[in-house]
């Protein structure tokens, strides 16, 4: 992944409401959600979610496909585990078991309970 790729997928997940967006659509796998039940579990109006929407499809985080009337919006998980791999792979110099982490599920669990 080129940096400007990474500093434009960073940029999309550096709001609240898109990050719970784009968190939600990782929860949800790939078949991913329609658009109307995204709004309804963060209970954001619709024109809101779409302008979210759009900012994480620019990002190519997030696929659009269209189910009969409904439009299913999905975290697009190559994106998202090459962005990881761009952030991760120069960790401890290029040795990530020398960085000694912590698993990323206990990891985000000491996160979200820091102050």
């Amino acid at each position: 992944m080129e940096t400007r790729t990474a500093v434009t997928a960073l940029s999309a997940l550096a709001q609240d409401s898109r990050l719970d967006v784009y968190r939600l659509l990782v929860a949800a796998g790939p078949d991913g959600l329609a658009a109307g039940e995204i709004a309804a579990q963060l209970e954001l109006p619709a024109p809101t979610l779409s302008f979210h929407l759009a900012q994480l499809r620019n990002a190519d985080l997030v696929t659009v496909r269209r189910d009969g009337r409904s439009l299913i919006y999905a975290a697009a998980f190559e994106a998202m585990n090459g962005l990881l791999g761009f952030l991760t792979e120069t960790c401890c110099g290029g040795n990530p078991a020398a960085c000694n982490l912590p698993p990323p599920r206990a990891a985000a669990r000491k996160a979200r309970r820091a102050p």
